[in-house]
């Protein structure tokens, strides 16, 4: 777990560092806390893709660049197999909140991720966080 704010808001987040994590994200969920979500780290900044099969809740998807700024949102919706991609080749990090999340809190493309909570956490999993442009 990581529990960073995202511009003045706490959340917890679960970590999805590996491949199986990432490919698994929130499959099944049927529910997410408060201000509850996953954090999908990359090994390198790139263009990523998710999509929704086998996951029953509607999520908002943050994409964050090694400097954790957030450069888009996009919305997920229910059990939806079609592919959503980012628009830039620059992502490092990806947070799913629940549907709304992003704009309930004010949250824009701008806002910014503590890095320092997110190494932190990688730490505790026993990573090193310069795999993931984070500072040792």
């Amino acid at each position: 777990m990581v529990e960073p704010q995202v511009g003045d808001v706490p959340i917890t987040a679960q970590l999805a560092i590996s491949n199986a994590e990432k490919r698994k994200g929130l499959m099944y969920r049927e529910s997410l806390p408060e201000n509850g979500g996953m954090l999908f780290l990359y090994d390198r900044q790139q263009q990523v893709s998710y999509w929704m099969a086998n996951t029953p809740l509607p999520l908002d998807l943050g994409l964050f660049d090694s400097n954790g700024v957030l450069k888009e949102i996009h919305r997920l919706m229910p059990y939806d197999t079609t592919t959503v991609s980012s628009n830039s080749r620059e992502i490092r990090f990806g947070l799913e909140m629940e549907q709304g999340w992003f704009a309930r809190n004010k949250l824009f493309p701008g806002t910014k991720i503590d890095l320092e909570s997110v190494a932190k956490a990688v730490r505790a999993r026993g990573k090193n966080p310069a795999t993931f442009g984070l500072a040792p």
